[in-house]
């Protein structure tokens, strides 16, 4: 989604007499402050420093960003992404499901992960704040919090275009305008337009393999060289004509249009007035998905050449009556569907079987359209008195089909719309008082209210239910908070932070046949039902901060946060209707910032300990003692237990002579259960959560999803002067380390993403006056190939794993000019 598109650069890297010591302004505790004199563990990045990592969306950016995680979702999730920090996130859509990170564009709260993978058009920085930010950005935010800055117009008459082509058709356009209307009146516009053919096929089946049986593929074909061919499969007919390359869709590829306009209203020199409206639609085939195994006893072919997971040690015999093929009886669930490394054989139909009515509705697309308005005023209520006022509306539609498991066979297929909308309003006052403000302060209030309503056509072949659902979910939030600095001394500062917050949610289950009539039976009992979770919390922080000197601050913090319960959003039965509590989070940390060396050296430390608490996960096995009257199959969130967490975290800047720039991060993560919960059922039965079920393995493993133990990155630049009128050029390398991670909290060697490096490089040049530039960019340099997430259904009846490969090396050349 576009968030941003309507600011230029922060500051221009060419301005900078040495890079490594800028300053950045970051507004973490409600006002402006030097990111150096800010007592939180802080990633800040300019919009300079976005451009020549060749970032163009949020997710790239936690490549540099210390025990961050932001990955866009696989198809069964929609347009989403997964967001962690330090161990504590979300990666469910569901919007019964709260993130665990807070994401923020100029202050204003955005709920929900879909709609997430924020654009980063001309944005003048990121903040991303690590550890619970429960009194500084409140709900949601335990994890830490993702903000997103835009400047604001100046009415300074300039602006920017840029163009950039690259691989597979890329074309992106980009352009702003600042300019004056009248007297204290001034506007900014921006927009974006992007397109890219995907990296990864999707292939019509039996126009590969004709009916007949026993062909080959042409020795053309959009296959991995070198791939093993599987046997061909009768029974399935071609959907494509004959001769055809047989590619029905090249998913991954990019098409996306937004526009974003700012109109700034001074009527005085107390008196600050900034509207902002942003309308984003994002419409294009589906993420690009792989098959990479499938778990049942009749998979005994040989598996393609690429990395795939071992098999897991489990033994799923095929349900009783399971037919996944709709096109006729008799085609086995094995390996044949497994395409290769960029490829798939998803049909998302199912349109020859009238027993499972969910036919010529999906064709594997998504298509986000969203729109928001929001306005900030700025008032100088007196000398060292300010009341600011944030208002905001945003509302979208987010339209996602689903083939889960990427295969010709009607497995589990969906699809629906999602609507959202939500209204906002935040108060504070920001005062201060005292010799050479001595103390200051904030005090505010918020109020929020949501609704959202995920409608569904499901046909779960493998569980055998097919059903509509339509569940409207509503959620109020008020919040009252204060945070104060006593500034002791020129070098002794004390920070205390306080937020109560009181919220509501409630989930309404709608089940319908996918015809509209009555739901199947096994379902008749949740059409109707309601699901209610409410509650309270208090998070507080103080932190101490020391300045030795103007090249050394330490600080100590205590912090907490959390992130809201809810109820249960994929109940199969009645029982399973239950609500599920807020998890918490107490951290302590400890850290250095220094600039050292004439500021050519910024070396910033953190270390952290945190205690997790009621954490949120989701049981896929719910079966206990007979005539417990839980059921299965299932889908639960839970409080299931404890954790502790400890950390230490790295940023690095050096400039060793003028123009020569590193960069580099490092962080480790010891994640750490402590404890299990086990709970009663409606029935009478007990699960437990983390020990042996029935089915005599653990629920879960060691670590949460998407949290690396490992991660580092290290890039370097040079600017060049050509003399003369020749201008500059400025040669950039990156490289980021992502250590191994999985993709579900229930470990298994079948949702491991093994680690992996993944190197960028980009020449710019620029002329002389530096309002024009080339620059040439390769990311993925060295062709990796990797996973981004993984859809791991291999038990519970469903039997297959698919992933979502990253981009392979892709290049691009850009032009912008500013005027």
């Amino acid at each position: 989604m576009l968030v941003a598109p309507s600011i230029a650069f922060a500051q221009d890297q060419a301005e900078e007499s040495k890079t490594g010591s800028s300053e950045i302004i970051v507004t973490a505790q409600f006002r402006e402050q030097n990111l150096q004199d800010t007592p939180l563990a802080i990633t800040a990045v300019n919009s300079a420093m976005l451009e020549a990592r060749s970032q163009t969306d949020i997710t790239q950016v936690a490549s540099q960003a210390p025990s961050v995680t932001l990955k866009p979702q696989g198809a069964a999730f929609g347009p989403s992404i997964a967001a962690n920090i330090r161990g504590v996130g979300q990666y469910d859509f569901n919007p019964a499901l709260e993130p665990g990170v807070g994401l923020y564009v100029d202050d204003v709260y955005y709920a929900t992960l879909t709609g997430s993978m924020f654009d980063l058009l001309d944005l003048d920085r990121v903040e991303i704040l690590r550890g619970p930010q429960g009194t500084l950005a409140g709900r949601n935010s335990i994890g830490g919090a993702v903000k997103l800055y835009s400047k604001r117009p100046e009415g300074s008459n300039t602006g920017s275009i840029q163009a950039s082509y690259g691989i597979r058709n890329r074309i992106d356009l980009r352009a702003s305008a600042d300019f004056n209307l009248a007297e204290g009146l001034d506007a900014r516009l921006a927009g974006v337009a992007k397109k890219q053919d995907g990296y990864v096929k999707r292939l019509d089946f039996g126009c590969v393999y004709p009916m007949g049986g026993g062909d080959r593929l042409p020795s053309d074909a959009p296959l991995n060289p070198g791939a093993e061919i599987n046997p061909a499969v009768g029974g399935i007919p071609a959907t494509m004509p004959a001769g055809s390359d047989c590619v029905v869709a090249d998913e991954g590829n990019v098409n996306l249009f937004g526009l974003r306009g700012q109109l700034r209203w001074r009527p005085s020199d107390t008196i600050d007035i900034n509207i902002i409206g942003d309308y984003t639609v994002d419409d294009r085939w589906q993420v690009g998905s792989v098959l990479l195994e499938t778990y049942y006893p009749n998979d005994v072919l040989s598996s393609p050449h690429y990395p795939l997971p071992a098999n897991p040690p489990y033994n799923n015999a095929s349900p009783p009556g399971r037919d996944i093929n709709p096109y006729g009886p008799g085609i086995a669930y094995d390996t044949r569907f497994v395409c290769g490394p960029y490829c798939n054989f998803a049909s998302y139909t199912n349109e020859a079987d009238t027993t499972w009515p969910i036919r010529d509705q999906t064709d594997g697309r998504i298509k986000f359209e969203g729109w928001g308005l929001s306005g900030q005023l700025d008032w100088d209520l007196a000398d060292r008195l300010k009341l600011v006022s944030i208002t905001a509306y945003r509302e979208y539609v987010s339209n996602f089909q689903n083939d889960n498991d990427t295969s010709p066979m009607a497995h589990s297929l969906g699809y629906g719309p999602l609507t959202f909308h939500s209204f906002s309003q935040e108060l504070r006052l920001n005062g201060a008082f005292g010799d050479e403000d001595e103390v200051e302060y904030t005090i505010g209030g918020y109020y929020g209210d949501q609704k959202s309503v995920y409608t569904s056509f499901q046909g779960l072949r493998s569980s055998n239910l097919r059903f509509e659902q339509s569940d409207p979910v509503t959620l109020t939030s008020k919040a009252v908070f204060a945070n104060v600095t006593w500034n002791v001394t020129d070098a002794l500062s004390i920070n205390g932070g306080i937020r109560y917050t009181d919220e509501k949610k409630t989930y309404k289950y709608v089940r319908r046949s996918p015809e509209g009539g009555p739901p199947p039976a096994a379902l008749a009992s949740l059409d109707g039902q309601v699901g209610v979770s409410a509650g309270d919390k208090v998070d507080y922080r103080i932190a101490l901060q020391y300045r030795w000197n103007d090249q050394v601050m330490t600080y100590a913090q205590f912090a907490t946060g959390y992130k809201g319960g809810g109820v249960n959003p994929r109940p199969f039965y009645a029982q399973q209707v239950l609500p599920f509590g807020p998890e918490t989070l107490q951290s302590w940390e400890a850290g250095i910032k220094s600039d050292l060396f004439d500021r050519r050296l910024r070396l910033n430390l953190a270390g952290f300990f945190s205690k997790y608490d009621d954490i949120q996960l989701t049981l896929t096995n719910c079966t206990v003692q007979a005539g417990s009257g839980f059921g299965a199959p299932c889908a639960l969130p839970v409080n299931a237990g404890k954790a502790e967490m400890k950390g230490i975290e790295l940023e690095t800047t050096i400039e060793p002579v003028d123009g020569f720039l590193i960069d580099g991060a490092l962080a480790y993560l010891d994640f750490d259960y402590k404890s299990f919960a086990s709970f009663a059922t409606p029935g009478g039965g007990t699960v437990s959560v983390g020990g042996p079920t029935n089915i005599n393995a653990p629920q879960f493993g060691d670590y949460p999803a998407f949290t690396p133990a490992w991660k580092w990155s290290l890039g370097a630049q040079y600017q060049i002067d050509l003399g003369g009128n020749a201008g500059s050029i400025t040669p950039r390398i990156d490289a980021a380390y992502q250590g191994k991670l999985y993709a579900n909290a229930t470990n298994r060697e079948s949702n491991l993403i093994p680690g992996y490096t993944i190197a960028n490089a980009r020449l710019t040049w620029r002329n002389e006056d530096g309002d024009l530039s080339i620059a040439a960019e390769v990311t993925n340099l060295f062709d990796k190939y990797y996973y981004l997430s993984i859809n791991d259904q291999s038990t519970g009846g469903q039997g297959y794993t698919n992933a979502q490969p990253g981009r392979p090396r892709e290049w691009a050349v850009t032009v912008k000019k500013q005027f």
